[in-house]
């Protein structure tokens, strides 16, 4: 039985690339490589379609490394595409050759995305994995160099595709004969690629060495505010924010601060700070509560050597904007 392993992102291309295939009568598998810039999320949707086995892993620490420095530089924002690919195919290959599978699949389609699939970036990626040769493309397979799976009989060449640019056409027909219905749009899948959110990472790796993956969840609530070189304040937009921002607080390392008497926002100081910053960081919250300017408010201050109330005073948020991340 030939074995192929797919990445997927559980869009349509990936679910088309690994029917394709399974027309061809091969066992196919995907593997999903989550970090908190793209979840798991559609991967798993499609699995549950499909019927597919899918291992999920998640590549956080190695991936915030190659993100610090990637050798390819970066993208409109912080996507660091070639690199992010090269890597993927890289842990993706040690499952293929661990696990026996003969061959690595993707989704991709040739001239979709115009820096990181075209012809001389699929070849870069394939390279710096180490897998050349071994990484098939089957929507696009036609239009690339045979793979080695096709040049030893394991795939039919003639049974694979030869679709190409950013249309969709080709992908919504071959569905609806696959009676796929249920799929997900191709926009919207890495963070990294959003301008807002790039800044915010920008900022956490110029600011912090060592990034846990709460530090990158905590770039999704909120707003943040650099009061200086050292310290963030983040302060929640909603209740929901609010909630979110509780969840990732650790008790024996962050500074949490909240209204005592009105509604407003819940704010996370992360690692603690000195007490000016504190004060400061009481102020900010107040700023962005229902207070009046000049109003006297009280501000819970808990978290390593704090276990106390202090008044600030509220209004006066447009003196922060120039520390808004």
């Amino acid at each position: 039985m030939v074995r192929g392993l797919g990445l997927t992102s559980g869009g349509l291309d990936s679910i088309l690339s690994a029917l394709v295939l399974k027309e061809q009568g091969v066992e196919v598998a995907w593997i999903n490589l989550e970090t908190p810039f793209f979840s798991s999320n559609r991967a798993r949707s499609a699995a549950r379609m499909t019927g597919i086995h899918l291992t999920v892993k998640n590549i956080t620490e190695v991936y915030v490394e190659m993100l610090k420095n990637p050798k390819c530089g970066y993208g409109s924002n912080m996507n660091p595409c070639l690199d992010c690919h090269a890597l993927m195919l890289e842990i993706a290959g040690s499952m293929m050759k661990r696990e026996e599978f003969d061959f690595l699949f993707t989704g991709e389609v040739l001239g979709q995305r115009p820096m990181s699939q075209t012809k001389p970036s699929l070849r870069y990626v394939e390279k710096r994995s180490g897998l050349a040769g071994f990484v098939v493309r089957p929507l696009s397979a036609k239009l690339l160099p045979p793979t080695v799976p096709e040049e030893r009989g394991l795939l039919d060449r003639e049974r694979l595709l030869d679709i190409s640019g950013r249309s969709r056409k080709r992908q919504m027909k071959l569905a609806e004969a696959f009676g796929i219905t249920d799929y997900p749009t191709p926009a919207g899948g890495c963070l990294l690629t959003d301008p807002g959110f790039s800044k915010r990472v920008k900022d956490l790796l110029e600011h912090q060495d060592e990034c846990q993956e709460r530090d990158f969840e905590l770039l999704k609530c909120g707003r943040h505010f650099r009061l200086h070189d050292t310290y963030k304040v983040v302060v929640g937009r909603t209740t929901e924010d609010n909630r979110r921002i509780s969840r990732l607080i650790d008790p024996d390392k962050d500074i949490k601060l909240h209204m005592m008497d009105i509604p407003g926002p819940t704010c996370l100081i992360p690692f603690g700070a000195p007490e000016e910053i504190v004060y400061e960081a009481a102020t900010l919250c107040a700023a962005y509560s229902k207070t009046q300017d000049g109003q006297s408010v009280r501000v819970s201050v808990k978290g390593p050597g704090w276990s106390a109330v202090i008044t600030v005073q509220g209004g006066g948020r447009e003196k922060y904007h120039p520390y808004l991340i």
